[in-house]
């Protein structure tokens, strides 16, 4: 039967996003997840639908209809919403269930983040973080990641490989899972996938993530996935998305790890907490420039894929030359971030800008952090009085190769970097 013959129907006549929200008319189809080696189901992923017979039920027209509307938020909690009430009665503790969330709505926590511990019914939930505009909002993406640890969620990080966002952030969200894109295990090996492979199997190794590949059609897909270090996989040949079954597997031998990561200890500024444990050295502003500017040499030397943050104190340092200087560093790497007093939304072409609160202590602070798959740094330092000259001006700080003081130092700048408007 054609959509035409059917308009009788309310939910198949023409519909738009505002009829979707107000009817709640989404619903959720299930695909596990599998142990590449045992076979046995370890979660599954909910996955939106529209109303069936509309243009609107494939996700992909959904969510490009609302973000076209400006209700991303609103239909990725319904999502969201519909997903956990089809599973939480039937899943338990015993499987994991995955559900999307949209960073774009990183500015509002959704209301769901507060049931996933229901006394009368566990669930294990995995918060599953879209490629989809990941580094718009990067301070709103930072504190709802924290908030759901908080409730006992664990984090994915999906599609990782298709957009450069995807690798610079792994390091700062600390996801529970990586999802590789199904390119990875689609396509021949290159140099392109063997780059994703070795950031992804550091940060598995640090980290102790686990790899889920996507898009495993065939058995050779399969054998690629395992062979990129992949312990989980999910795709048509193991299972297709639909209703949940009537009855459900047994709970794996090894469940989805969900790790109880600490909320970053808020210090006031980066030099707070560096100087806490680290020697402090006292130099000129000309050191510091001299430091500073080797660190910008290397990043443009780095592979593609760093995040790098660089504090100026006031809009007076932001001169051409920085300008110039920083908008070839955002030619590079996905996500060069700008802090200072005054500082617009986009100081240097390609840069993320962040406006320093009047009463921010890092107004008084030179601060850099540099990370990427293998390589991290940072300086910091805060001023401590004026010289005779510009050049002259002194400050104490710490430089320093540890990488996670690094990924500190970057977590305590990325906090700042609020934006109230999408990029």
């Amino acid at each position: 039967m054609t959509n035409s013959q059917r308009t009788g129907d309310p939910l198949v006549a023409p519909l738009t996003i505002s009829d979707v929200l107000a009817r709640g008319s989404v619903r959720s189809v299930y695909q596990p997840v599998v142990d590449l080696a045992s076979g046995e189901v370890t979660a599954y992923e909910a996955l939106a639908r529209g109303p069936v017979g509309t243009v609107l039920e494939r996700p992909d027209a959904l969510f490009s209809a609302a973000a076209a509307t400006g209700c991303t938020s609103q239909l990725d909690a319904l999502c969201r919403r519909v997903a956990l009430e089809g599973a939480r009665d039937r899943l338990g503790d015993r499987l994991t269930l995955f559900v999307n969330v949209e960073p774009v709505a990183a500015g509002e926590l959704p209301d769901d983040a507060r049931t996933v511990v229901d006394p009368s019914g566990p669930i294990r939930v995995v918060a599953e973080l879209t490629e989809r505009n990941l580094t718009a909002r990067p301070a709103e993406l930072l504190r709802m990641v924290e908030a759901f640890r908080a409730r006992g969620w664990g984090i994915a990080l999906d599609d990782v490989g298709a957009d450069p966002g995807s690798l610079a952030l792994l390091p700062l969200l600390r996801p529970d899972v990586v999802k590789l894109d199904l390119r990875l295990v689609q396509e021949r090996p290159s140099r392109a996938i063997a780059e994703i492979f070795s950031a992804v199997n550091a940060e598995s190794e640090r980290s102790g993530a686990a790899v889920v590949a996507e898009g495993i059609e065939t058995d050779e897909h399969v054998a690629m996935a395992r062979s990129l270090g992949a312990t989980l996989g999910q795709g048509w040949h193991l299972g297709r998305p639909q209703a949940l079954p009537t009855t459900l597997p047994p709970g794996p031998r090894a469940r989805i790890p969900i790790s109880a990561v600490a909320a970053r200890e808020r210090l006031g500024s980066p030099f707070g907490r560096v100087a806490a444990y680290r020697p402090v050295r006292a130099a000129t502003k000309s050191l510091l420039t001299a430091i500073s500017r080797h660190i910008e040499t290397e990043a443009l030397t780095l592979p593609a894929g760093a995040v790098m943050l660089t504090t100026f104190q006031e809009a007076g340092h932001l001169t051409d030359d920085v300008r110039q200087r920083y908008a070839r560093l955002a030619q590079r790497h996905p996500f060069i971030g700008m802090l200072g007093a005054g500082f617009p939304r986009e100081p240097a072409a390609g840069a993320y800008g962040a406006d320093l609160a009047e009463d921010d202590p890092v107004r008084d602070e030179w601060n850099m952090a540099l990370v990427t798959p293998h390589f991290a740094v940072a300086l910091v330092g805060r001023q401590v009085g004026d010289g005779a000259s510009e050049d002259d001006r002194r400050f104490d700080y710490v430089l320093t190769h540890d990488r996670d003081v690094v990924i500190e130092v970057a977590g305590d700048l990325m906090t700042r970097m609020s934006s109230s408007d999408e990029r």
